[in-house]
């Protein structure tokens, strides 16, 4: 079977986050007031072939671990859906 992946990639909490602060203080001077606890991330997009949604979900967690992300620093949120 063939899934669409998407891995959302962000910063643990407590781990501080320049890009994040930079547009959150950045963003009432551009005249957008009520912004804040803002965080940046990275999507990471693909197609994965698998035997079913288990298999796949597991693949893609240890893609995590070993290449996608810093586990130390960083979680991974995997959103799966089959392919059309």
């Amino acid at each position: 079977m063939e899934f669409e992946a998407n891995v959302e990639v962000q910063l643990k909490e407590g781990i501080a986050d320049p890009q994040g602060s930079t547009i959150e203080n950045a963003t009432p001077k551009l005249g957008f007031n009520g912004i804040e606890n803002v965080r940046v991330g990275k999507s990471i997009r693909f197609t994965i072939t698998a035997e079913d949604e288990a298999t796949a979900k597991e693949t893609i967690q240890e893609l995590c671990e070993k290449f996608l992300t810093n586990p130390v620093i960083e979680n991974a949120i995997i959103h799966l859906q089959g392919a059309e």
